[in-house]
């Protein structure tokens, strides 16, 4: 099956995939000749997720799916969540977004956090589903790992003693939040095939 996926990032498409598996093609918006930034204006994952997909769906009217990730810090009150991508401002990369975030953290006790990823997935204008998948964790002081991508290198899965940019693509994916959305619709599609 043949699904348009929401995303300019080729970490989060293979990751995708990796989850789906050979049974679905993913394609990117970029692929289909769409270069403007699709909009995500809104104030929660879900709508976020939901408001890109939409954006595809009223584009190409085939099956698509997009997704939204937040941080969730406790000591922050659960930001930066909904801005995790863009918490330094506008432009902000990765460096800049974490380092906001430890500025935010420093001399706070508490350093648990959530990663949550919501995917919403359009099969038809009557069809609009969505998936959510959430990782519990810390965050630590000083980055650590090279993998992953976003604040991988300073958060640490409950259970673990390392950061998600130190363990291997196949153990993130078993265990990350966007593993488990991912996991989650595809088993959805798979059982729908079948019935």
């Amino acid at each position: 099956m043949e699904l348009i996926f929401a995303t300019a990032n080729k970490h989060k498409l293979a990751e995708a995939q990796a989850v789906l598996g050979p049974s679905f093609t993913l394609v990117t918006p970029a692929s289909l000749g769409v270069t403007e930034e699709i909009p995500e204006t809104a104030e929660t994952l879900e709508e976020n997720a939901l408001m890109k997909a939409e954006y595809l769906w009223n584009r190409f009217h085939k099956p698509c799916f997009a997704d939204d990730t937040g941080l969730l810090a406790e000591a922050l009150g659960g930001r930066p969540g909904v801005y995790s991508a863009r918490y330094a401002g506008p432009g902000a990369d990765p460096q800049k977004n974490m380092s906001r975030l430890l500025s935010e953290l420093k001399g706070c006790t508490n350093k648990k956090a959530r990663f949550e990823t919501v995917a919403a997935l359009i099969l038809s204008p009557g069809e609009k589903y969505l998936f959510k998948g959430t990782l519990e964790g810390e965050i630590i002081e000083t980055p650590a790992g090279s993998g992953g991508f976003g604040y991988d290198p300073v958060f640490v899965p409950e259970g673990y003693d390392k950061t998600l940019a130190e363990i291997t693509p196949q153990e993130k994916n078993n265990i990350s939040h966007r593993g488990k959305a991912m996991r989650k619709l595809s088993d959805f599609l798979n059982n729908r095939a079948k019935s």
